[in-house]
C-alpha cells in the first residue's frame, strides 16, 4: 500500500507497517547511581542485555511484516542530505550546558572528525569529562565549580523510549516540547528529521514545535479513532499545550475532537499510556487506580479558530472511551487482575504499557503473568518478549514505538 503522505497514524489497534525504534546504545553506560534522578532513570540496565532484548523485539515485529526503521539512522541521512552536519553540531552545543569556549571547540572538533552516524550516536551517548584534557577547564569557572560532576555532556539514556520526544496523528507529527531539560534535548533529532529527511520533509503536517513554551509529551498522546484523539493532562503534559495542538490540529482537518483525561501529576501516572493502551476494538488494558473519578474535557473546534470546551458529564473510564468510540461498551483489563499487590508490581513493570501491531494482536513484557493471563482470556493474540533490562527505564512496548504508518481501520 503505496500512500502519498510518509505519516499515516489513524488509530492505535490498525496493523503496524511501518514503525521507528531506537537501539538502545553506550548512552546507558553513563548511566551511574549518584545522577539517577537527574537522567529520570531508576536503574542501571546492562547494556549488552538491553541490546539483546531490543534485537529480539525488532526480529518480533519484522517477523509480523512490520518494516522497522531507527532513529540514529534517520537522523544521520537527515543530516547528510541536508548538508546540515555542522549545523547540527551547533545545534546541539547550545544545549550541552558546556560553559568554556575552548571545551566546545574541542568537543566539536572531535564531532566533526566522526562519520554522520557515529557523531549522531556520540551526541546521544554524552561526554565524560576524561575525554577532554583537564586543563581545558581552566578558562571557565562554572565548569571548575562543577568539577565533582563527571559528565561534560550528560548522556541521553531514554532515547530509546522513542515515543516520547515527538508523536504520529493523522498525518502529522509533533516535535514535542519536554517535561524535563534533560529529555528536551531529545527532540533535535525528530526536529531535523522532519526539516531535512526527503522521506519526511515533505507532506507531513507539522501540528508542534519543539521551540514552543508549552511542554507536551507523546506519551499523552493516544489516537483513539481517525475523528478522536486522546491527550493526557499530566506531571508531563500542560494543559496550554492541549488547546495549542488542538486549535492547529482541527485547522488541519485532522480530528473532530481531541478528549483531554486529567490524570494528575504523579510519576505513577506519569503519561495517559502508563494508565491505559487500547488492545482491540473495543478492549483497554488499564491501571486499576484510573477506573473511576477521572475528569475528562472535550475540546472541539468553534469559529474563528477558536475551541469549545466542555467537560464530560461521566468521569467513568469505560463510559467516556465506549461515547468516544461508538460502542455501547468496552472492556477495561485492570493490570494485575485488580489486585493491589498484583497490579502494582506489574504496572511497575508495564503491565499495561502494550503495543497493538493489529488489532487484537499485542506486544507485552513476558514479565507480567497476570496481567497476560487476564488479556489471553479476553480472546486476544499476545506476543511476549522478554524486558528484563529494558524495563528498568519505566517503559514498555509502546514507549519503545513511533508508528509510522498503521493501517486504516476496515471495521
Amino acid at each position: 500500500m503505496k500512500l502519498k503522505n510518509p505519516i499515516h497514524v489513524n488509530s492505535e489497534i490498525g496493523k503496524l507497517e511501518k514503525v521507528m525504534v531506537h537501539r538502545p546504545g553506550k548512552e546507558l553506560e553513563n548511566l551511574i547511581p549518584d545522577y539517577l534522578d537527574r537522567l529520570l532513570f531508576d536503574d542501571i540496565p546492562y547494556l549488552k542485555g538491553a541490546q539483546a532484548e531490543h534485537d529480539n523485539f525488532v526480529k518480533v515485529l519484522e517477523n509480523e511484516g512490520v518494516e522497522v526503521v531507527y532513529l540514529e539512522k534517520l537522523a544521520a541521512d537527515a543530516i547528510d542530505a541536508g548538508d546540515v552536519k555542522e549545523e547540527f553540531i551547533n545545534q546541539w552545543m547550545l544545549e550541552t550546558g558546556m560553559v568554556s569556549e575552548n571545551v566546545k571547540n574541542i568537543v566539536k572538533e572531535q564531532l566533526l572528525k566522526l562519520d554522520t552516524f557515529d557523531m549522531v550516536l556520540k551526541t546521544m551517548e554524552g561526554f565524560r569529562k576524561t575525554e577532554v584534557k583537564a586543563t581545558n577547564f581552566d578558562s571557565s569557572l562554572a565548569d571548575l565549580l562543577e568539577s565533582d560532576y563527571p559528565f561534560l555532556v550528560d548522556p541521553m539514556p531514554n532515547l530509546y523510549f522513542t515515543r516520547d520526544p515527538f508523536a504520529t496523528m493523522a498525518n502529522g507529527v509533533t516535535i514535542n516540547k519536554m517535561f524535563s531539560e534533560t529529555r528536551n534535548r531529545e527532540t533535535i533529532y525528530g526536529d531535523f528529521i522532519f526539516r531535512y529527511h526527503p522521506a519526511y520533509k515533505e507532506n507531513v503536517d507539522k501540528f508542534y514545535s519543539r521551540d514552543e513554551e508549552d511542554r507536551i509529551e507523546g506519551g499523552d498522546e493516544l489516537v483513539l479513532s481517525k475523528d478522536i484523539l486522546a491527550i493526557g493532562i499530566s506531571q508531563r503534559t500542560d494543559s496550554r499545550a492541549i488547546e495549542k495542538l488542538a486549535k492547529r490540529i482541527f485547522e488541519a482537518g485532522a480530528f473532530k475532537e481531541i478528549v483531554g483525561f486529567d490524570i494528575g501529576q504523579h510519576r505513577k501516572f506519569m503519561h495517559l499510556d502508563t494508565v491505559f493502551t487500547m488492545v482491540d476494538y473495543d478492549k483497554f488494558t488499564i491501571h486499576p487506580e484510573i477506573q473511576a473519578g477521572l475528569r475528562v474535557i472535550s475540546i472541539k473546534p468553534g469559529n474563528d479558530g477558536e475551541v469549545i470546551l466542555e467537560e464530560k458529564e461521566s468521569h467513568n473510564l469505560a463510559e467516556v472511551l465506549a461515547e468516544a468510540l461508538g460502542l455501547e461498551k468496552v472492556t477495561l483489563l485492570p493490570c494485575g487482575g485488580g489486585n493491589l499487590v498484583d497490579a502494582a508490581r506489574e504496572q511497575w513493570n508495564d503491565g499495561s504499557n502494550t503495543l497493538a501491531i493489529a488489532p487484537g494482536v499485542v506486544v507485552v513484557y513476558d514479565r507480567n503473568p497476570i496481567t497476560n493471563n487476564l488479556l489471553e482470556k479476553a480472546g486476544l493474540r499476545l506476543i511476549k518478549i522478554p524486558g528484563s533490562e529494558l524495563v528498568r527505564g519505566r517503559g514498555g512496548p509502546r514507549c519503545m514505538t513511533m508508528p509510522f504508518v498503521r493501517e486504516d481501520l476496515k471495521k
